[in-house]
């Protein structure tokens, strides 16, 4: 079967329900933006205020959560796109994985993604400090592309650079007003599962549930991630990422790797 078949109507009557944890993860920066730009904690929380009312608006839908959870529909996706989001959609998505593993291989994979399209981009010199945490989902409004009937089409899901059929596959979603898609993570090397929420209305939970403080570095040969308490290492091969990439020059990495 075609993914061009797969249309609003057909994606409605193979939902079913979904409920659990998943987990994301982000940039530490958050926590310290600005408290280095004034002087005291009132200071800090007007501040914070006036950066507040200069962002763009998030759904009504996601009023009341917490800012980790709604940060993802506020703000435009890259001027490519991602998996489940046309370039320039205002409809958000909340990407996480179903295993912390898993979410640490995605990001592992866009960090060394980043360095890769930026080759006169030095590499930083000290692991960058990263926020994982988890937040509780229930639907019944989920579709699932690691199952039958769906699943026919899984070659097309796993691509590792055109998101083609995945966008025309959340069109169609949203059409039916789904609210989430499960599907196999393309970058974790265990075959792990990514949660996509298309929707506020998926959260259970209005707050994060648990928080992991992990450190990324990006080296010329792997990706390392350590994790602050109790302490836990994982390591990606950059041997493993590159061909997921499709670079129009693929010596980029290799003349990044050379000046390290």
């Amino acid at each position: 079967m075609s993914s061009t078949t797969w249309i609003a109507e057909e994606l409605l009557s193979n939902t079913r329900r979904r409920a659990g944890v998943c987990w994301r993860a982000v940039e530490a920066q958050h926590i310290n933006s600005t408290i280095k730009l004034v002087d005291n904690s009132e200071e800090q929380d007007r501040l914070e205020q006036l950066l507040e009312a200069s962002k763009p608006p998030y759904p009504q839908e996601c009023a009341g959560l917490h800012y980790l959870l709604f940060t993802p529909f506020r703000y435009r996706p890259h001027k490519r796109g991602s998996r489940f989001r046309r370039a320039d959609q205002i409809d958000g998505v909340f990407y996480a994985s179903e295993h912390p593993h898993t979410a640490l291989a995605e990001k592992a994979y866009y960090s060394l993604l980043f360095y890769a399209e930026s080759p006169d981009t030095p590499l930083p010199d000290n692991p960058v400090q990263h926020t994982l945490f988890s937040v509780k989902y229930r639907t019944s409004k989920a579709i699932d592309l690691t199952e039958p009937p769906l699943n026919a089409d899984e070659k097309l899901w796993k691509d590792p650079a055109d998101y083609t059929a995945c966008q025309h596959l959340a069109d169609e979603a949203r059409k039916a007003n789904i609210h989430l898609i499960k599907s196999f993570s393309v970058r974790c090397p265990n075959n792990g599962k990514n949660i996509s929420l298309l929707s506020c209305d998926a959260f259970e939970s209005k707050e994060p549930q648990q928080i992991q403080t992990w450190h990324i570095a990006v080296q010329p040969e792997q990706v390392v991630t350590i994790k602050e308490f109790p302490r836990e290492k994982l390591t990606f091969s950059i041997a493993d990422f590159v061909p997921q990439m499709k670079l129009k020059n693929p010596t980029r990495i290799t003349k990044w790797s050379d000046k390290t």
